[in-house]
C-alpha cells in the first residue's frame, strides 16, 4: 500500500515538471493553440473542483470516475469545434465519443450512475485506500489528497491524454492519410478487446455472485475468487492493457498531422501508463489478500502484455 502512495506522490511530481519540460523542448504552439489550451484547461478545472465539491459533501469519492468517460468527449469535440469540424478532428472526436460511451455504459451497469448524481456505487478500491494508516482518523489529510490525487491530478491527466487534437488542431487542413486510417482501426480493435475483457468479467463476476447466493458448489476461477480464462488468461488487465493502448494510439493522429514522430502531446498517454501501473499495483495487493491463489496467477500470466512476464523471468538469469 505504501508503494500507492509513493507513486501518487511521484505522479503529482511528474505533472507539473514533465510538461514544463516538453513545452520548453517543443515550444512551437500558436496563439490560437494557447488559447484553445486556456479554454480546455478551465474546463478541466472547473470538472475538477465540481469532483471535489461534491466528493466531499456527498463523501462519494467516484466522482471523477462518473466523468471519467464524459469529459474527453467534451475536450475533443470543443476543440473540434474551435477547428471548423477538420476531417481528422472529426474522426478524433468520434472515436473518443465512442470510448467514452462504451465505458460509460460499463461504470454504469456497475451501479456507478444514479438520478441523485453524487451518489452511486464507490470504486471499492478508495475505501480500502482510507483504511490506510496514513489516512485513517485523518480526515484533513484525506481531503487533501482527495483535493490533489483523486480530483485535480485525475482530471488533469483526462486533459492531458486528449491533447494530441490540440496538437492537430494547428495543421488543420492537411487531409487524412494512411496513419490516421491505421490509427483509428487499432483504436477500434483495442475498444473491441477492452469490451471483450469488460464483458467477461462482468459475467464472471454476475455468476460469482449468483452461485454464492444460490449456496451452489463452486469450483475452477469460482472457487478461486478471480478469473483466468478468456483475455484474463492472457493479461491480468486486458482491460487496462487496451485502455492505455488506445490513448498511445490517439496520440499517433497528432503525429499524422504534424509528420513529427514526437510531440510534447505523447506527455498524457505517458503519465496515464505511469497510472496503471500504480493503479494495477494497488488492486494486486488487494487481491493477494483475498485470494490464495492469486501469486501463483500473477506467476503465470503477464500484468498487461501477454508473453512479457517470461521475459521478466529471463533478464535476470542472463545478466
Amino acid at each position: 500500500m505504501d508503494n500507492l502512495i509513493r507513486t501518487a506522490l511521484l505522479l503529482l511530481v511528474t505533472l507539473v515538471i514533465f510538461p514544463l519540460i516538453v513545452l520548453q523542448y517543443d515550444p512551437s504552439m500558436t496563439t490560437l493553440q494557447w488559447e484553445l489550451f486556456r479554454e480546455s484547461g478551465l474546463l478541466m478545472l472547473g470538472f475538477a473542483a465540481l469532483s471535489f465539491v461534491v466528493s466531499e459533501l456527498s463523501k462519494n469519492y467516484s466522482q471523477t470516475d462518473k466523468l471519467w468517460g464524459l469529459t474527453p468527449i467534451v475536450y475533443t469535440w470543443h476543440m473540434a469545434w474551435r477547428g471548423g469540424f477538420d476531417d481528422r478532428m472529426l474522426l478524433m472526436a468520434a472515436l473518443v465519443t465512442l470510448w467514452g460511451i462504451r465505458l460509460s455504459y460499463n461504470f454504469n451497469r456497475r451501479g456507478g450512475f444514479s438520478w441523485k448524481f453524487w451518489t452511486g456505487e464507490e470504486d471499492y478500491r478508495w475505501a480500502v485506500l482510507r483504511a490506510l494508516p496514513v489516512f485513517n482518523g485523518k480526515p484533513f489529510r484525506w481531503s487533501l489528497f482527495n483535493l490533489l490525487f483523486i480530483s485535480f491530478y485525475q482530471h488533469a491527466l483526462i486533459w492531458l491524454f486528449c491533447l494530441p487534437a490540440l496538437v492537430v488542431f494547428g495543421h488543420v487542413g492537411n487531409g487524412l492519410g494512411l496513419v490516421d486510417w491505421l490509427a483509428a482501426a487499432a483504436f477500434l480493435s483495442l475498444l473491441v478487446l477492452e469490451t471483450i475483457a469488460d464483458q467477461q468479467q462482468f459475467d464472471f463476476q454476475a455468476e460469482k455472485y449468483r452461485r454464492r447466493q444460490a449456496k451452489e458448489p463452486l469450483d475452477g476461477d469460482y472457487l478461486r475468487g478471480f478469473r483466468t480464462t478468456g483475455l484474463w488468461g492472457l493479461a491480468r488487465h486486458p482491460n487496462y492493457a487496451c485502455e492505455q493502448g488506445m490513448w498511445l494510439v490517439f496520440y499517433l493522429f497528432s503525429v499524422a498531422a504534424t509528420g513529427q514522430l514526437v510531440n510534447w502531446s505523447l506527455m498524457g498517454a505517458l503519465l496515464l501508463v505511469l497510472l496503471f501501473k500504480g493503479s494495477s499495483d494497488f488492486s494486486e495487493a488487494i487481491s493477494l489478500k483475498k485470494y490464495p491463489s492469486y501469486a501463483e496467477y500473477q506467476q503465470s500470466v503477464a500484468r498487461f502484455v501477454p508473453g512479457s512476464h517470461l521475459l521478466w523471468k529471463w533478464l535476470p538469469k542472463r545478466s
